[in-house]
């Protein structure tokens, strides 16, 4: 295990999630003296935390899984298509256990700070238990959504009974049987847990702000003859998804929208409607994310399967979004979602009708000062995406700038992987990479390799301090931007910019640039090319330059 009173690394991961762990993987098979600080009781990140009835995979399990061992990939046998959490969390175990990564990591360690020494040229980090830890290089393993968020209503704390976010779902698990329960939202986690526990609790009352399009999961069993299949086709497997721009297998029909009749894109969507996964989304014509008409027209066609699974009309409706069309954000995948609001205890209530009042001792109240009793409260109100989990460490960088601030002002990256005035800080999965916007696992392997093939060649060269150029950052910011004016996702709210209601500062308004609409293939091919060329656009410079530099700063400052 890590010596507890050892307090100088030379590199440190923030985060023991699907990225922390192979990170980790790479700095040791490097010989970096290296730990892993996991805020958690063990490691896991999402699948650690994230316990609630239906969370599991949205991704296919056999794209999701790390590329980087042959071995691995033979002896994993993924249960399910979609793999269920408890089975997540016990992959992640078993890569950590199979490449005894458990001795670099430290749990239950929360980062309350990280601070640039710029005298010293290293990072200071404070942490909860009272220590202070020093590194060269800080790698940012967080989570994308991994700092949830509560509702801004009055009362929270007066509930009576058992109530938490999804997120904090009890490891003892929850007792729901006869329970009456209240839920609030209906983002992707609350359209699992409805789906799941409609037919398991007594009365399931719904609090839904505004709807979401949803398309159907199609899960199966995974047996020993498709086992083999699978591993047969991995080399192929991986390759589709490199080619992909989503980093699924899925691929866009590249005939054009407006080329085909009516009959031959119904006949389409039908297929891809009954089929598993992403398809519905991701193997569509490309004009949906991008032609207003091409989107409305798709969008009602999925309004019209609701309403053939929705018995009540006017319930149907309800659960049909007006204002964004199907795919314009992350489409959530469900299981029995629609088929809950078919049976007698499970009821609706609009909140675009009745806003939330407050919580009270019994349970929710709406504006109408209607008050619904509840034995439990689920808040299903989602995450401070991305950058949330950044803003809740004190991070500042060169002077003394914070991070949060330089983001509230703007969100900024060079290559979602590094910013300006922020030297020896890598962010394999950062807002603007690769990883936000197509399946987190390929994106994490992507930008976890290229920040260790860096730092080798950092270390080869004996260079200590490496930041992205101003210059780099607004040209990298500028191409983040422009690539969200081709995108109908640029209207929506939806924490692919930045709308949370729940977080001050990021309610309705202009959108905050949180992910790379270019797609996989060419944010590899620009990465590639950065490497290439010598990591263009990040500045190097060794111990004994940084030191002469800096004596020459203070010689100055003197002579002022």
């Amino acid at each position: 295990m890590t010596d507890k009173n050892k307090t100088h690394y030379e590199a440190i991961v923030i985060g023991a999630g699907v990225c922390g762990i192979y990170q980790i993987k790479r700095l040791a098979d490097m010989g970096m003296d290296a730990t892993v600080l996991e805020a958690g009781g063990d490691l896991g990140g999402t699948w650690y935390f994230n316990r609630y009835p239906g969370c599991r995979f949205d991704s296919e399990s056999y794209t999701y899984g790390y590329t980087f061992s042959q071995e691995l990939l033979d002896e994993w046998h993924w249960v399910e298509a979609y793999s269920p959490q408890p089975e997540n969390l016990k992959y992640l175990n078993f890569v950590a256990d199979k490449f005894d990564l458990r001795k670099y990591m430290q749990f239950n360690v929360f980062v309350k700070s990280a601070h640039w020494d710029e005298a010293e040229n290293l990072w200071r980090l404070g942490l909860d238990d009272g220590r202070t830890l020093t590194t060269r290089f800080l790698v940012m393993g967080l989570g994308l959504l991994s700092q949830p968020t509560m509702p801004r209503v009055e009362g929270i704390d007066d509930f009576k009974g058992q109530s938490f976010h999804t997120y904090y779902w009890p490891h003892e698990g929850v007792d729901l049987k006869g329970k009456k329960v209240g839920i609030i939202g209906t983002g992707a986690t609350a359209i699992q847990v409805i789906g799941e526990i409609a037919d398991k609790v007594g009365e399931l009352t719904v609090f839904q702000r505004r709807p979401n399009w949803a398309a159907p999961l199609n899960n199966y069993r995974i047996d020993d003859e498709k086992m083999a299949e699978i591993r047969a086709r991995y080399d192929e497997i991986f390759a589709n998804c490199a080619k992909s721009p989503g980093g699924f297998e899925h691929q866009p029909d590249r005939r054009g929208f407006w080329e085909v009749t009516r009959e031959e894109r119904i006949k389409l969507w039908d297929r891809l409607y009954d089929e598993p996964g992403f398809g519905i989304w991701l193997q569509n014509f490309r004009e949906i994310f991008t032609d207003e008409k091409a989107n409305a027209e798709f969008s009602e066609y999925i309004a019209d399967r609701i309403r053939q699974r929705v018995n009540d009309k006017e319930l149907a409706e309800k659960l049909i979004p007006r204002d964004h069309g199907f795919g314009v954000q992350r489409v959530p995948l469900e299981t029995n979602y629609y088929e809950a609001y078919n049976r007698d205890n499970v009821h609706l209530v609009d909140l675009s009708e009745t806003p939330l009042k407050r919580i009270t001792e019994k349970g929710i109240m709406t504006s109408d000062d209607v008050e619904r009793e509840f034995d439990i409260i689920i808040y299903g109100t989602g995450f401070d995406a991305i950058t949330g989990a950044y803003d809740h460490i004190d991070i500042r960088g060169v002077g003394g700038e914070r991070l949060k601030a330089k983001w509230d002002e703007a969100i900024q990256t060079y290559l979602g992987m590094f910013i300006h005035g922020f030297p020896n800080m890598f962010l394999p999965a950062g807002p603007q990479s690769g990883s936000a916007s197509t399946n987190y696992p390929r994106g994490i392997e992507t930008g976890v390799n290229w920040v260790s093939d860096m730092l080798e060649y950092v270390q080869e060269r004996g260079y200590t301090r490496v930041e992205a150029s101003a210059e780099a950052e607004k040209e990298w910011t500028d191409h983040v931007v422009q690539m969200y004016s081709v995108m109908l996702m640029r209207k929506a709210k939806s924490w692919f910019t930045g709308y949370n209601s729940n977080v001050e500062g990021h309610e309705a308004g202009n959108p905050r640039y949180l992910v790379y609409n270019g797609g996989a293939p060419k944010y590899v091919q620009r990465i590639k090319q950065v490497a290439g060329a010598g990591y263009e656009g990040i500045e190097m410079t060794s111990g004994e330059a940084y030191a002469a530099a800096l004596n020459a700063q203070r010689v100055g400052d003197a002579a002022d």
